[in-house]
C-alpha cells in the first residue's frame, strides 16, 4: 500500500474542499444565531428587549436662532446674507408692501424734534393704522423711518443687537448720534451695491456733547445733515415750510419747534392721501429721549368742498 503523503490533489478534491468550507461557515453563523437567541431569552425563556442605543444629544441654543454651546454665533447685519431659498433663488425686494409715509425733523435750541404718523399703508389701503416708525436707539439718539416697514424692523433688530453688544462691554461708552448716522450711511451703501437695498429713508436726530444733531440717509446710502429734514411726501410739502420757518428765525425754541412740526402734520394730513391723523412727537434733550403719542390731529373739512377741479 502507497504510503499517504497528505490529502490528494485535483479539481474534484478542490472543490469539495470549497463546499465543506461554505457548510462550516453556515454552521458556525447559525450557532452563533441560536447563542444570541438563547442570551436574548435570559433565563425565563423570555425575549428581552436590546440595549437602548446612547444617542449623542446636541446642545440647545442659548435662546431661539441664537448660538449652542460650544458653536460660534454671526449676528445678523445687513450685510450678511442674500435670502437664498431652498430652490436656489435670491430674493430681492422689488417693490415695498406695507410702507410709511413722511417722518419731519427740527432742531432747536438745545435738542432736536422728529414727528412720524402710525399709518402702514398696503399700497392705497390704510391697513395699519397702529404702527410706531420712531426707534429710541438709547438715551441720546432717536431714530424714525419712511418707506417698507418690514426693512424698518429688520433695521430696527440690527441696531438692537448692536446697542446690547456695546453695553456689554462695560466701557461707559455709548453710541453716539454721529455714529449711527455715520454706520446707517454704511450700512445702506452696502445693501444697495448688493443689489438688495433696504427699502426706507431714515432720520437721525440727537444730542450729544453739547450740541443738536440731525441726519439723513436714504436707500441708496445718499447721506447728509441739515437743520430741519423730511422724506417722502413732506420733502416737497413739508420741508419748504420748515425752511421758510427757519429763514426767517435760524435758532427756534423748544415751543416753537413744536408748533412747527404740529402744522406740518396737519398740512400733510391734508394734502397727502397716505398720511394720518394720529402721530407720535420724540423729544431729544440733554435729559434723554421723551416720547409723546399717540396724539391725535384736530382738523377741520368745512371749506373741502370748496377744494374742486383735480378729480
Amino acid at each position: 500500500m502507497a504510503p499517504f503523503y497528505g490529502p490528494p490533489r485535483g479539481p474534484k478534491c478542490a472543490t469539495r474542499m470549497r463546499r465543506r468550507g461554505a457548510a462550516a461557515a453556515a454552521a458556525a453563523a447559525a450557532s452563533s444565531c441560536s447563542v444570541t437567541k438563547r442570551r436574548a431569552r435570559g433565563e425565563g425563556g423570555r425575549m428581552e428587549a436590546p440595549a437602548p442605543v446612547m444617542m449623542k444629544m446636541m446642545p440647545p441654543p442659548f435662546w431661539a436662532g441664537g448660538p449652542a454651546p460650544g458653536e460660534f454665533y454671526s449676528p445678523p447685519c445687513p450685510g450678511n446674507g442674500y435670502g437664498t431659498q431652498d430652490g436656489g433663488g435670491i430674493t430681492r425686494t422689488l417693490s415695498p408692501m406695507v410702507t410709511g409715509t413722511s417722518v419731519l425733523g427740527v432742531k432747536f435750541d438745545g435738542g432736536v424734534i422728529i414727528a412720524a404718523d402710525l399709518l402702514g399703508s398696503y399700497g392705497s389701503l390704510a391697513r395699519f393704522r397702529n404702527i410706531s416708525r420712531m426707534m429710541k436707539v438709547n438715551d441720546s439718539t432717536v431714530l424714525g423711518a419712511s418707506g417698507d416697514y418690514a426693512d424698518f424692523q429688520y433695521l430696527q433688530q440690527v441696531v438692537e443687537q448692536m446697542v446690547i453688544d456695546e453695553e456689554l462691554l462695560g466701557d461707559g461708552h455709548s453710541y453716539s448720534p454721529k455714529a449711527i448716522h455715520s454706520w446707517l450711511t454704511r450700512a445702506m451703501y452696502n445693501r444697495r451695491c448688493k443689489m438688495n437695498p433696504l427699502w426706507n429713508t431714515v432720520v437721525i436726530g440727537g444730542y450729544a456733547n453739547g450740541e443738536s444733531f440731525l441726519g439723513y440717509v436714504d436707500m441708496l446710502g445718499v447721506a447728509y445733515e441739515a437743520p430741519s429734514l423730511a422724506t417722502g411726501y413732506g420733502s416737497y410739502v413739508a420741508q419748504p415750510l420748515m425752511r421758510n420757518a427757519l429763514e426767517k428765525q435760524p435758532v427756534l425754541s423748544q415751543q416753537e419747534a413744536r408748533a412747527l412740526v404740529e402744522r406740518c402734520m396737519k398740512i400733510l394730513y391734508y394734502r397727502d392721501a397716505r398720511s394720518f391723523n394720529r402721530y407720535e412727537i420724540t423729544t431729544v434733550t440733554e435729559k434723554g429721549v421723551e416720547v409723546e403719542g399717540p396724539l391725535s390731529l384736530e382738523t377741520n373739512w368745512d371749506i373741502a368742498h370748496l377744494v374742486s377741479g383735480f378729480e
